[in-house]
């Protein structure tokens, strides 16, 4: 059965599935990794693509050249830096018109940063990351949000990928752990033991927690959106000092969790299913 399209968008942080130019890997994953890298870091000339992809230079000049060629990336003579071509934005038009999240969750997220004072962040599932699609910053005047529209992070790097692993069928969530492992690693405080009490308890509550522990004093407070059929498109997330969401918790997962009802509504019509 095929699911809502996640779509990402300006990524960030982007996750090569353990690059190793000796193992099995198709050439349209590594120049998958290259287009993200591309969108993510802040130095793209070569030698910073091929170094954060694990690629030998040779190979990613190669593919590079191709993804040239194709117009979805371009490189600048005089400082020899890559950016995305404009077939990338063409793309990420035609992807924009089949689901617009920002359209179906902005409600949401001002709802929630009026009423509570914090950043709120919807990110969408893709892969084994959370893509951030839209965010409404609040009030308050300490903000504890690190993320920006097409962010990307690692599933179980945070309250929004916690809770989306909670909703994942057991197989599926054993595959994405394969996965998310090695990325995880420089979360020193995001242990195997951790991931796996949080989980529970997501799974007990209906919402996540993880506080003191990217971070210290910061956190993040999560629920999961799913498609019509449950499986889970995205997250509904609020990052914001650790003090204040515990001194509210209750009451902000009510209202993630409202909201997340009323996007699920929303996208609802959209699921495509296969007969």
């Amino acid at each position: 059965m095929r699911r809502i399209a996640a779509v990402s968008m300006t990524p960030f942080e982007p996750i090569a599935a353990t690059p190793d130019e000796s193992a099995a890997v198709s050439p349209v994953e590594r120049a998958c990794w290259i287009l993200k890298a591309v969108a993510g870091l802040e130095e793209t000339r070569l030698t910073d693509i091929a170094r954060h992809c694990g690629l030998h230079k040779t190979t990613a000049l190669r593919l590079i050249g191709i993804l040239e060629k194709e117009g979805l990336l371009h490189r600048d003579p005089d400082t020899r830096q890559y950016a995305l071509g404009p077939e990338v934005a063409r793309l990420g038009m035609a992807a924009r018109e089949r689901v617009d999240w920002r359209g179906v969750v902005r409600p949401a997220l001002m709802r929630l940063s009026s009423r509570w004072g914090d950043t709120s962040i919807f990110s969408v599932l893709s892969n084994v990351e959370l893509v951030c699609v839209d965010l409404q910053t609040g009030a308050y005047p300490i903000q504890a949000n690190y993320q920006q529209v097409g962010s990307r992070r690692s599933l179980g790097a945070g309250s929004s990928g916690i809770a989306v692993l909670s909703a994942l069928p057991e197989a599926a969530r054993r595959t994405a752990f394969q996965r998310i492992t090695a990325h995880l690693q420089q979360f020193p405080g995001i242990t195997p033991d951790l991931l796996d009490e949080r989980i529970a308890f997501a799974r007990a509550n209906g919402y996540s927690t993880l506080l003191n522990v990217v971070v210290p004093e910061m956190g993040g407070i999560a629920v999961v959106v799913r498609d019509a059929d449950g499986w889970p498109v995205g997250a509904l997330s609020m990052p914001s000092l650790a003090s204040r969401i515990n001194a509210r918790e209750r009451e902000m997962a009510a209202s993630l969790k409202q909201e997340a009802a009323e996007i699920e509504r929303s996208i609802a019509p959209l699921a495509i299913r296969a007969r």
